[in-house]
Order: C-alpha cells, then sequence, then structure tokens
C-alpha cells in the first residue's frame, strides 16, 4: 500500500451527532446540535456557516475536544475521538475565534512551548519557517503583548501548525484583521491547501466563503440545512435580479405587477423575477408597459449572503432544492 493510498477518503467524518447542555433552576436543557451529518473530503477547503448560535462551534469544540457530545459518531483523520481521541485531535491544528496569547512569551518561544506540547523533537521544530511564513520573523523576539491584534491572530495560526497537522480548522481567523493581512492569511491559507492540507473555515464574511471554498456546509438551529460544493449551492437559489437604469429621472420606481421592484443608486431600480416562472424578456416588457424608456440594464445572480439569508433567514421556498 502506498503512502497516498493509505491516507483516509475523509478529512473528518460526523454522523448524528448530537449536543445537549444541560439545563438548570432557571434554563431548560438547550439543544446545540440536533443529529449533524457532515463529512469533509480530504484536501477540501470546506466552509461552514452559520447565525450565532447555530452551533457551529459547538461542532468543533466537540471535534477539538472541549466539549463532549451527547450523541452521534465523529471520525477525524480516520480516528474515532472516542477509541482514539489523542491520535485524533493530533491531526487537528486548530485556530479559535478569541484570541490566546502568551503574553510574557515572545512569539519564537510560544511556538517552542507549543511544539513540546506535541512532543515535536527539537530537530524537526519549525518555528522560524512558520514566522517567516506568517510574516512574524521581525516580531520573533518582541514579546506578544507588545503585537497587534493582526499579528496575535497570525501567531495563533503558526501555533495550530506547529505538529504538522493535515487538518487546520480557523474559527473566525480574520475578525478585527485589516484588509492586507487578511490577504496576506488567505495567501498562505491557499499555499497550505495546494499541499494538502485540508482546511474548515467558518466565517461571517460570506464573500470570503465564496471565493476560498470549494464546499460550503450551512447551518441552522443545530442542524446542517445545505451542504453541496459551492457552485451548485449557488445555483440553488431561483431568484434573479435584472437592473434598470431609465432615461430621465424618476420620481419613484415603477409598480410592475408580479415583480418585486427596489430601488437602486442613481434613480436604477432592480427588478426581481424567479426563474422558470419568468424571463428577462417578460421582466423587460413589463417596464417598457409602465412606460419606462430603458438607457441601460444588468442582470445579476445570487451570491452566497443571498442564499445563506434564505436558508437561514428568509424564505426557504425560494430555494430549489433539486437544483444542480
Amino acid at each position: 500500500m502506498t503512502e497516498t493510498e493509505a491516507l483516509p477518503a475523509n478529512a473528518i467524518e460526523v454522523r448524528g451527532l448530537e449536543k445537549t447542555y444541560a439545563g438548570s433552576k432557571k434554563s431548560p436543557p438547550k439543544t446545540a446540535l440536533r443529529g449533524v451529518d457532515l463529512v469533509i473530503p480530504r484536501g477540501s477547503m470546506f466552509g461552514l456557516l452559520g447565525p450565532n448560535g447555530a452551533g457551529k462551534s459547538t461542532l468543533i469544540n466537540i471535534l477539538a475536544g472541549v466539549v463532549n457530545k451527547t450523541g452521534g459518531t465523529a471520525k477525524i483523520w480516520g480516528r474515532d475521538i472516542d477509541r482514539e481521541p489523542r491520535d485524533a485531535r493530533a491531526a487537528l491544528g486548530v485556530v479559535a475565534q478569541e484570541i490566546v496569547a502568551d503574553v510574557f512569551f515572545t512569539p519564537r518561544e510560544s511556538l517552542e512551548v507549543q511544539a513540546g506540547f506535541y512532543g515535536v523533537p527539537a530537530r524537526e521544530r519549525r518555528s522560524d519557517e512558520l514566522l517567516a511564513a506568517l510574516g512574524l520573523s521581525d516580531k520573533a523576539n518582541a514579546y506578544v503583548r507588545a503585537l497587534s491584534g493582526g499579528m496575535k491572530r497570525r501567531l495563533m495560526v503558526a501555533k495550530a501548525l506547529v505538529h504538522n497537522p493535515p487538518i487546520l480548522i480557523l474559527d473566525e481567523p480574520t475578525a478585527g484583521v485589516d484588509v492586507e493581512l487578511r490577504r496576506q492569511l488567505w495567501d498562505y491559507v491557499r499555499r497550505l491547501n495546494a499541499e494538502g492540507v485540508t482546511i474548515l473555515l467558518t466565517t461571517h464574511y460570506l464573500e470570503e466563503a465564496q471565493e476560498l471554498c470549494d464546499t460550503i456546509a450551512i447551518m441552522n438551529r443545530g442542524e446542517v440545512v445545505a451542504c453541496e460544493p459551492t457552485p451548485q449551492l449557488l445555483r440553488r437559489l431561483d431568484t434573479r435580479h435584472v437592473v434598470v437604469s431609465p432615461e430621465g429621472e424618476l420620481a419613484t420606481p415603477p409598480v410592475l405587477p408580479g415583480f418585486e421592484v427596489t430601488p437602486r443608486p442613481n434613480g436604477a431600480f432592480a427588478v426581481s423575477y424567479r426563474k422558470g416562472q419568468s424571463s428577462v424578456e417578460q421582466v423587460l416588457a413589463a417596464v417598457r408597459a409602465a412606460g419606462v424608456t430603458i438607457a441601460d440594464i444588468a442582470t445579476e445572480d445570487p451570491d452566497l449572503e443571498d442564499v445563506f439569508l434564505a436558508l437561514t433567514y428568509g424564505d426557504a421556498s425560494r430555494v430549489d432544492p433539486t437544483q444542480d
């Protein structure tokens, strides 16, 4: 058996995962996960999205060994988290939401200590390599407490990688990070993924997930409500928009029976329609029938934010589950 053949097909497999937090005299028990099934293929860049309270952090904390599950099974790199907990969690590098910094250490010392926790021999440690990769070489001997928030986040990524894990979990890694540092971080994450590291990303920046992730799962109220390749997920929303720029200025957008009309900047307006029920030509005919002379038009396909809102907050009937 070759080394490649020995690798698991899936980096993470979750089946029927449940978590209920015990209640108290003042509050009832709270169910955070309701039979979650999730498969993350090896080598993927996988997005896990959902509103606050959807269960994302609970799922990650179970995988990381911070929270005990109530039911179901989970495997990390082919190892069951109950039967082989140490091996399973050694396959993970986790960058948590909260900034956790050893303020009295230098970045280099922080990485050396973290490598020691994982039993990495001194000759195999990559502290300077990781610092350089994440743009922290010039801060290697400064105290961590003197680093900016963005630098501390990059140090957390470096700490998660000291033991060379095959899976990296990034939980809101760019919160509070400026645009340039965010770009540098994503460039490095892309390189890691190209080298075979499986990335599990949670983020509230939906445009990041749409650009970076090849597969996206959306959670809501403790359940996975969608899990598909990103292009397929984007095709599920059946609403399209035609943006019309009229000749001359309109006091208000026209009323078009059967269509939703919303104003846009500079006197333009967007007409929403459902594919299969209407077409661009029907939209334009309705606009002309309302007495509007068209100067220009543009069409817009739904983005990840549209799909996310429809599945978690909006009208789920707008989403076509059979679209592929």
